[in-house]
């Protein structure tokens, strides 16, 4: 009941002694760990939300409202699985990979979605996924010379498109519908802010790291000269 293959335990049945499993069994545990299943719901959520959001049209308040608590549900595993990895030392080659890509999607599955139903103006989606995608491949830009570290400004970024694509998922009229707008028009905001902020960090990175292997090279040459 374990879950440990007998081949695991040298074939007899009984348990290997403590702290002697085999690597295999260790790392086929360790993909099923909690914080990954969450990031596995949020990557399922990407089309149950998309299909519930888009149903009768798109414009059914029901349907709507079933849409807004799948996107609640992806958006609260996204705060719980990145802190259970760290917290619980869970953090696995999957879960850097898997868990960056259902952020993108949810997110980009929601703007786009809105966006086709004529409830949120093209030009925002474009900002915002052009934000994500250039910082995306920025990160990768300058991965050698080192990472970039989310920002507080980063964090209150997600936070703030969260809020407001789930606002716009919902049938909302009155004062509600005019508070929504302007929470998307701070996103907007926060998402162009922190994204030339992080462009800084990389610019600076980089020429950082540039100036480190020089510095390197030279020190290797100078002896041989």
């Amino acid at each position: 009941m374990t879950g440990v293959p007998a081949s695991a335990t040298g074939g007899t049945g009984r348990p290997a002694p403590r702290g002697k499993l085999g690597a295999a069994a260790v790392n086929e545990a360790s993909l099923w760990n909690i914080a990954n299943i969450l990031t596995m719901i949020r990557l399922v959520l990407v089309p149950g939300f998309v299909v519930l959001l888009l149903q009768d049209g798109g414009h059914d308040p029901v349907w709507r409202a079933w849409a807004w608590a799948a996107f609640a549900v992806a958006m609260i595993t996204d705060v719980f699985d990145g802190h259970l990895a760290r917290t619980y030392n869970l953090v696995t080659d999957f879960g850097k990979i898997a868990d960056p890509i259902a952020d993108k999607a949810i997110m980009a599955a929601g703007l786009i979605s809105l966006s086709a139903l004529g409830d949120l103006p093209w030009w925002v989606t474009g900002v915002i996924l052009f934000r994500e995608l250039g910082i995306t491949l920025m990160r990768f830009w300058v991965i050698r010379h080192g990472v970039i570290p989310a920002s507080r400004g980063g964090k209150m970024k997600t936070l703030a498109q969260g809020t407001a694509v789930g606002m716009y998922v919902l049938v909302l009229t009155g004062p509600l519908a005019t508070l929504r707008f302007w929470v998307m028009a701070v996103a907007v905001v926060l998402t162009v802010v922190t994204g030339l902020d992080y462009v800084r960090q990389a610019v600076v990175l980089r020429r950082r790291g540039l100036a480190e292997e020089r510095a390197a090279a030279a020190a290797e040459a100078g002896p041989e000269a």
